[in-house]
């Protein structure tokens, strides 16, 4: 009996010896998405976008002489859900950084999880500023909501030449913040020369949109500024038109996916977004994903997949450069980036750990998101 209890007991040891030696082998980076529930295309996007950048880094001789695993679990946006499973990617499956790729929720009640462990965690399209605030482990490769908010409201008035603007916004963190920035370049870059004439917010669950949107035809606005994700902005152009509103209309990167035009149909026509996927972006290796996703997928790809793929590819570069996986030293090469070239744009480098790149200005013409337009100035784009 001795004997088989030394030998099970040996038995024991050798696969835990040899589960340490393979977990040693490789690489470990997390990603939270929306796999499922109302932010399930999203969350696709995300997935499909991170596993392709995670074949191109294995495909090239990995990290450090090892492979990368990434290492995902479904949030379903919901913040609760968010924080049991960023507790398990960190004390269970030691990753040494993460790709969040979530909405604001989930990702600002993480945040501070990620910089108690020092482990970096790079934002991909979460627009809440308390992401950021929790510490300097956390960085956003998307907008801070209020420079997206200003981005907005400048394509409002310089390109669609908005003087009367009215706005339709998602009454939670995302639309809020949206508002603050959009409001804010009105008061400071715009004042005399175009205002607000109507404000409305709708909660997150709305899907008939024509009480609000009479109440915007009524004070006739050149400009509606729309803010909300595919699920809400679809309706929205599709109910505009319904009711034979013409104003221009634009929105931000929540509806920047294809299935905004999915379900707005014809109405999506002459839609503007401010994002930061330019779709006729000149460089190769853009237009290589671009092409190389839908082939694959079978759906055109978008900034939320594009993000996330960035995000991925920041957290790489950050152990490349650092020469480790040690969180100090990541965290310390991530916030040196320079002159980075991502999908979604030149990273000219992180203050505070917001990103700092140009926002792209994108139209919908023939059932596609195509360049309107590009937004430099420092004093918008800077967070």
């Amino acid at each position: 009996m001795k004997k088989i209890k030394s030998m099970l007991l040996g038995t024991v040891i050798l696969l835990a010896a040899l589960a340490t030696a393979n977990a040693a082998e490789t690489i470990k980076i997390g990603l939270l998405a929306p796999l499922t529930g109302f932010a399930a295309a999203d969350g696709a996007s995300v997935k499909n976008s991170v596993d392709l950048a995670v074949e191109k880094v294995n495909q090239a001789g990995g990290l450090l002489g090892k492979k990368i695993e990434l290492v995902v679990y479904d949030d379903r946006a919901d913040a609760k859900e968010a924080v049991a499973l960023a507790q398990k990617l960190l004390q269970q499956d030691k990753i040494v950084g993460l790709v969040a790729g979530s909405y604001s929720m989930p990702t600002r009640a993480i945040a501070p999880l990620f910089q108690d462990e020092e482990i970096p965690l790079v934002a991909a399209y979460a627009i809440h500023p308390d992401v950021t605030k929790a510490g300097n482990f956390n960085y956003r490769n998307g907008f801070l909501g209020a420079v997206e908010g200003r981005a907005a409201a400048y394509a409002a008035v310089k390109l669609l030449k908005g003087k009367r603007i009215a706005l339709l916004t998602s009454d939670n963190d995302f639309g809020r913040t949206l508002a603050e920035g959009f409001n804010e370049y009105i008061a400071k870059f715009a004042k005399g020369k175009a205002e607000v004439v109507s404000t409305q917010t709708y909660p997150m669950s709305e899907k008939d949109f024509k009480p609000y949107l009479s109440k915007i035809k009524e004070v006739n606005p050149d400009v509606i500024f729309a803010s909300g994700y595919y699920f809400q902005t679809g309706p929205v152009l599709k109910q505009a038109r319904e009711l034979g509103i013409k104003a221009r209309i634009i929105g931000e990167e929540g509806a920047d996916s294809p299935k905004t035009l999915e379900i707005a149909g014809d109405a999506a026509n002459g839609f503007v977004i401010v994002t930061n996927l330019n779709r006729d972006d000149k460089r190769q290796f853009v237009q290589e994903f671009l092409k190389s996703y839908e082939n694959r997928f079978k759906i055109q790809p978008d900034m939320v997949g594009a993000s996330a793929y960035d995000a991925f590819m920041i957290i790489c570069d950050g152990i490349k450069r650092a020469g480790s996986t040690d969180g100090k030293a990541m965290r310390d090469a991530i916030a040196a980036t320079k002159d980075y070239n991502g999908l979604t744009g030149v990273i000219r480098g992180f203050k505070n750990g917001e990103v700092v790149k140009e926002v792209q200005v994108q139209q919908v013409k023939d059932g596609r998101f195509r360049y309107f337009g590009v937004i430099t100035d420092k004093n918008l784009i800077t967070p």
